[in-house]
């Protein structure tokens, strides 16, 4: 069954704006494949870019730049991760509405 709504996609519009995919497909597409394995590399870098950025806000030696550089970062995977649940919660609440009812 086609989604109720566009999905939103990991990467940028125009201008920074959303990106939506509209289709009819169970998320089989090229498209939506390519959406698919882009989330999961958002995720594992945000989680690599964490076990980095733990040992250096530890590190009294660190630098400002350093520090700031792994704050740009860590608001860069933010964003990705948030972005990504978005649209995966968006998907499931389509998944919830189409569920046939249990009686």
């Amino acid at each position: 069954m086609p989604s109720s709504r566009p999905r939103l996609l990991p990467w940028p519009g125009l201008n920074g704006q959303p990106c939506y995919l509209v289709t009819d497909d169970t998320g089989t597409s090229h498209l939506s494949r390519l959406a698919d394995e882009m989330e999961a590399v958002q995720l594992r870098t945000g989680a690599e870019l964490l076990g980095h950025a733990r040992p250096l806000l530890q590190d009294r030696k660190a630098d400002v730049g350093e520090l700031r550089f792994a704050g740009h970062r860590l608001a860069e995977a933010l964003h990705d991760a948030l972005r990504v649940a978005e649209s995966r919660g968006r998907r499931l609440e389509d998944r919830e509405e189409t569920a046939p009812e249990r009686s």
